[in-house]
């Protein structure tokens, strides 16, 4: 297919296709003459990714060519690859290590990490993992505030996210490639995020009514 096509197809702009076809986030094209060249269902399946990556995921274009070239690391499996690419999205501030409740934060963090069996903490082989700076820095947060904030407390919520993630993997694994499979881990992790937070609500105001009663 032309250029032209290929922006049909994908719902990208051509001048946004360049753009990824200068910055390498794009393969080139199959020459076909000085100025034009032919594109493949293998870019169009890329662009779907790189699209993830950078407008669904908010992913800056240097952190969008470390997720594609470890998406072509034969060395990794689909673990690490999903891994880095998830882990590339936003995940908000890092954790104040200024911050007097930073330390007692992670601790609660480990303990509740250590309850659940759970290997991503600070004390295993990737302590930068995004999320772990998430779960402190809200820890701290519930700290400094006075809300329940312990492993204890925070154990079910955890639970309930162990029973989210497989339902989440199962839907990655109905993608047939490695490419669209990381393509749908941050689509969905991005996409789904508000329906989480939307069915939590709707399932606390249920949960309300029912104890409480009325309309």
């Amino acid at each position: 297919m032309r250029l032209a096509e290929l922006s049909t197809r994908s719902g990208v702009s051509t001048a946004t296709i360049k753009y990824y076809l200068r910055e390498g986030l794009l393969h080139p094209g199959r020459r076909i003459t000085a100025t034009q060249a032919e594109y493949d269902e293998e870019h169009l399946r890329r662009l779907r990714l790189v699209r993830a990556l950078i407008q669904v995921g908010r992913i800056p274009v240097a952190s969008a060519r470390e997720v594609l070239a470890a998406l072509q690391d034969e060395g990794l499996g689909r673990n690490e690859r999903l891994g880095t690419a998830v882990w590339a999205l936003p995940h908000g501030p890092a954790p104040d290590e200024g911050d007097p409740a930073h330390e007692a934060a992670r601790r609660t963090a480990d303990a509740l990490l250590d309850r659940l069996g759970w290997n991503y903490g600070s004390t295993c082989e990737t302590p930068t993992a995004p999320a772990y700076g998430m779960l402190v820095t809200a820890i701290s947060a519930l700290s400094r505030l006075g809300y329940p904030c312990s492993a204890q407390d925070l154990e079910p919520y955890a639970r309930a996210m162990e029973r989210i993630a497989v339902t989440d993997l199962d839907l990655v694994e109905r993608y047939g490639t490695p490419d669209e499979q990381v393509e749908a881990a941050v689509a969905l992790t991005v996409l789904y995020e508000p329906v989480l937070l939307s069915l939590r609500r709707l399932a606390e105001a249920e949960e309300s009514r029912r104890r409480f009663g009325g309309k």
